[in-house]
Formats: structure tokens, sequence, C-alpha cells
């Protein structure tokens, strides 16, 4: 019997196998129309039309070239304008404009670590992952863009608002609107895929994944492309980047991880990790990306709360897999040293979010969690010895390997609560983190 030898790995990438169940009929219906659809190369990247120089900011930058430029957030002849500084990575060939921000919110710092991290020598030069003399299109990478919200540690603008509500905002607005309206101009309308780094609000930390309009063929690429198990589904806020980038054709993803005003090394290597997966994806840079084992396709989530105030402490980590009634936290009140309170999970389900302030009142979230129905035995098979998940761009096994990868289609169970439970356009989730 001759010998079969050696057999080479498939550079091919394999279509995920789907468990399709618990997104609604319609909706996974929309989802899977929108990733057969056919998108077209734009001229504009054709390699027979050449690659010019990219503008932005009245400044050039030649094929081949990395420039920081100063961007000021608002146009003011006298006062502080906040001037930002943009990296622009010129490719030697044609190819799509990705926009990469950090710190729409400023007291979250994931997205500036990881933006840092990715534009280090070790990350940006030759021959390495990005090098400017052999990529196709343009990255534009911009640490931080709340400038004030940044030197103050605060997740608003200089009046208070949140920035990722106020898009595509307006000149002759308040100082959010202007803001979000000189990005907005600047920045967004010229990109063709944008990805927003993001962590959890004050008191909370996010296990790393994607939010996305799945069912938005541009954003739904960039979406499994990042190579994050756990993938959200929903239009996002009104006024929020993501949103209003979908209604004008910009594919643009969601990265959450971590918690405000501190840095989890595993959410900066996972958001630095998915940026070269998105990156080689559209071809931009060589290599294949690599793929998790499963995808949670969510369309909703739930929210455990406290009903009791007092001091918490926290049972099951982020990343969790839970059982229903398993208890999650409990609280105790030093004022009532006797009395001890339990917080039980209201479904199966996986902890994508959990408290980490230890002081909560009656109404907490204490924990966010993404019910779930099928697919536990693939899913058990990446828990730890702590039933924490293990997530693939963490591990010490190569991130570009090629795996077989099973999409999970997961959504908000019908659990009656006194508040309700969060929906998928209007979560309090989105309406806090995103």
């Amino acid at each position: 019997m001759p010998g079969k030898g050696v057999r080479r790995p498939s550079k091919r990438r394999r279509s995920p196998l789907k468990v399709v169940n618990q997104i609604p009929k319609r909706r996974r219906q929309e989802i899977e129309d929108s990733g057969q659809e056919e998108t077209s190369t734009p001229e504009k990247w054709s390699r027979q039309s050449g690659q010019g120089k990219h503008k932005i900011e009245r400044r050039s930058v030649k094929p081949g070239e990395v420039r920081t430029v100063p961007f000021n957030l608002i146009d003011s002849e006298i006062g502080e304008s906040w001037p930002i500084p943009i990296t622009v990575v010129h490719g030697v060939r044609p190819g799509p404009v990705v926009t990469l921000l950090g710190a729409i919110h400023g007291n979250e710092l994931v997205g500036p670590q990881a933006l840092t991290f990715l534009q280090s020598s070790q990350i940006l030069g030759d021959q390495r992952a990005i090098d400017v003399n052999t990529m196709s299109g343009t990255l534009r990478i911009v640490p931080i863009v709340n400038l004030p919200g940044y030197r103050t540690r605060t997740r608003y603008t200089p009046d208070g608002r949140d920035l990722n509500r106020y898009f595509p905002g307006k000149s002759g607005g308040n100082t959010t609107q202007r803001i979000a309206r000189r990005i907005w101009n600047k920045i967004i309308k010229s990109s063709d895929y944008i990805i927003d780094l993001h962590s959890a609000a004050s008191g909370r930390t996010n296990l790393p994944h994607i939010r996305a309009n799945l069912a938005h063929p541009k954003s739904s690429m960039l979406a499994r492309s990042f190579g994050t198990e756990v993938l959200l589904d929903g239009l996002g806020p009104r006024g929020s980047l993501r949103r209003v980038s979908n209604e004008y054709e910009i594919g643009c993803v969601t990265f959450e991880g971590g918690g405000a005003n501190s840095i989890d090394s595993d959410a900066v290597q996972i958001a630095t990790y998915g940026i070269l997966n998105v990156l080689r994806s559209l071809r931009m840079i060589p290599g294949y990306p690599s793929s998790p084992r499963f995808r949670l396709l969510a369309s909703g989530s739930v929210w455990i709360r406290s009903d009791h105030g007092g001091l918490l402490d926290v049972l099951a980590p982020v990343g969790s897999l839970i059982e229903s009634d398993e208890v999650v936290a409990t609280v105790t009140d030093p004022e009532h040293a006797r009395q001890s309170v339990e917080i039980r999970a209201p479904s199966r389900g996986l902890l994508i979010g959990m408290a980490t302030h230890p002081f909560v009142t009656a109404g907490t979230p204490i924990g966010h969690l993404l019910p779930l129905k099928k697919g536990l035995s693939t899913i058990k098979s990446r828990l730890d010895e702590d039933d924490v998940l293990m997530l693939s761009g963490i591990l010490e096994d190569p991130i570009w390997r090629e795996e077989e990868t099973e999409d999970i289609d997961v959504q908000t169970v019908d659990v009656k609560s006194p508040d309700g439970w969060a929906s998928v356009d209007d979560s309090m989730l989105e309406e806090e983190d995103d």
C-alpha cells in the first residue's frame, strides 16, 4: 500500500458549521441573506488604477509612508482645540481605508493600549505584520478620540455628554455635537471600514467580544473575521457610531473588553490580534486570519440584578458558564452583619459581563448573561478547570491556525422580571457600554 505522505494544511477558509436555533427566524434569515450578497471590488481599489496620495486634514501621505498628523477635535480661534494624533499607514497598492478608534469614551483604556501596541516596532515596520512597503490600502490609527475625557479620566466630553450618542453630529450644536460632526466629516465619511474599541462602563468588566449588525454585509464580515467567540447582533444605540455608519453603508463593529479606568491584558491582546485578522481578511496584509473553534451569535442577553444593597462578593468570574439558579454572587451589609443574600442566575448561560465595584444598591446590575440552550458540548470543550471560557486569542497555541468553526445562534430567554430584561436594540448594555 503506497504511503499517503504528509498532507499540507489547507489555506482555504473552511465554511463554518452552524447550529440554527434560538435567533428569531426572520432575523436569522436577514443575517443569512446578507452573507450571500455579492460585493464587487470598487474600481478605486484596482491595482491598475495605481495608488495615489492619501489626504487628511490638509496633509498628504505618500504611498509607502507612515505619518502621524494632528487633528483638532473642534475649530476654535482661541481656547483649547484638543488636537489628537492620527497615524496614517498608506500602503503601496490601492485598497480599502480602515479606521481604528480608541477611547471615544475617555476612561476606556483597552483601545488606546491596543492601538499603541499596534504601532510598535514589533508589529509595524519592515518585514513585520504591518509592512507599509507591501500593504494594500490605508490604515488610520486613532488611539485617543475623546482627548479631554481621557485627560480627566472620564467617559464624557467637556459638556458632560456621551460622544457615542451624537453621531453624525451638528456643526452649530453643542460641544459634543460639534466634535462628533468634525470627526464624522473628516475621518468617518472617508472610511470603508471602522473598528471601534470599547470597554465596560465603570464598575463592570466585559468578556472580550464583538457587537455588530450581522445583517449588514460589511459589518458582518468584519465581525466574523475578527476571530472572537462571542458576537452580539444589534443595530446599536441611536446616535452611536456603529449604527450611523451602517446607515451610510460603512462597515463598522464595536469591540468590547475589560473595564473602565483599567487595562485588561487579555482584552488588549485579543483586540490587537483581531485587528490583524481583519486586515488579513481584507487582503491588506499577507497571511490568513485565524478563526475560533466556535462562535456564539447572540441576538440578546439578560441582566442579573441585585434586589438588595450592601457589599458584593462575586463567586463566578466573567466568562463563566453557569447553570440556572446557580449562585453567582452574595450581598452582605455591615450594618446587618448576620444577614446575607444570594444572587442566582435566572437561566443557564455564559457570563459576558460582571460587576467589579463592591458597593451595590437594589437594582444594580451584577452580571450580564448570554442564555444558552444548544451547542453546550462545544462550549464545554473550551472551558478551563474553573468552568471559564478559554478565549482563542489569549491561548499559547498559534493564533493563525486554521480550525473548523461552529456558529451557535443564541437569543434572550423570555425571563420575567419586575423591570424587564434588556432587548436587542435598547438594552442597558448598549446604553452604558457601547
